[in-house]
């Protein structure tokens, strides 16, 4: 949700590498691209950085971005998807392969 209305969109992997990054850009709806990206600390620990590129659009979303509401809400919801992947304790098993 931003400014109280509900955003989608797809989005396709533009490129990825193992334990290193995975990019991406929507498709159709609103437009959105990002990277994140992955440095390993220690054998259990990594530093994980994400870039997000989105562009307000009215009136209300520009208020909103102004005010830090966007980046509070992608905080918010970048630490709900930590705690929910550190949850799970273990590698989901989902393919790793590379796209250039």
């Amino acid at each position: 949700n931003v400014g109280g209305e509900r955003k989608e969109w797809k989005a396709r992997i533009t490129e990825q590498v193992p334990d290193h990054h995975i990019a991406w850009r929507s498709e159709g709806g609103e437009f959105t691209s990002g990277v994140v990206s992955f440095q390993p600390l220690s054998p259990d620990k990594a530093r994980v950085t994400v870039r997000l590129n989105y562009e307000p659009k009215g009136v209300t979303e520009k208020l909103g971005d102004m005010l830090g509401m966007v980046s509070r809400r992608v905080e918010g919801d970048l630490q709900r998807f930590k705690d929910f992947i550190e949850s799970k304790g273990h590698e989901t098993g989902a393919w790793r392969g590379t796209v250039r």
